[in-house]
């Protein structure tokens, strides 16, 4: 499933960067399909190396270290509160910079919010959480439907975005 998944991530940020080619440099879609595109570019890559694991062992290590381990459930609790208020923030923000455009992105924009959320998440390696995410569900990983539901639901906005756009160009 982590080869299924990297290709998911790598045709969500080819769908993302085809958009952005078809959208004005200057204009904040542009903009948005860009900084999307590369940013499931870098979550593909990330899937094969698995970036979040070295940033848990960093962690661990740290806390070893500065004698706080045995405080890191408070630890992980506060940093992924802060994770989620940050992608709530982030979210605001980058509704309220690209409300003109909503209409042909928001579906897109809510899978990216998806997508980051969830790999934020991850990245903490809270036990809890990977006990969560580690369900199975008919044969299925929680995990698997959380992060492919998130892929899935950008592409969606893309697919949207690339016939609005098609079907603009052919009412010219």
């Amino acid at each position: 499933m982590g080869w299924f998944t990297v290709i998911a991530y790598l045709a969500a940020a080819g769908f993302s960067l085809t958009l952005a080619m078809k959208r004005d440099r200057l204009a904040l879609e542009h903009t948005f399909w860009a900084i999307s595109g590369a940013g499931l570019l870098f979550l593909a890559i990330n899937k094969q190396l698995d970036l979040q694991s070295l940033l848990t062992a960093a962690g661990r290590c740290t806390a070893k270290l500065q004698g706080w381990y045995d405080m890191r459930r408070t630890v992980q609790i506060d940093f992924i509160m802060g994770l989620i208020a940050l992608a709530v923030m982030g979210g605001a923000v980058g509704l309220w910079a690209l409300r003109r455009t909503i209409r042909r992105i928001g579906i897109a924009f809510l899978g990216l919010v998806w997508i980051t959320g969830f790999v934020l998440v991850r990245a903490v390696g809270f036990h809890d959480i990977d006990q969560l995410t580690g369900l199975q569900i008919a044969s299925m990983r929680l995990n698997w439907v959380f992060e492919l539901g998130g892929i899935a639901v950008f592409v969606l906005g893309c697919v949207i975005a690339l016939s609005a756009s098609r079907s603009s160009r052919s009412e010219l």
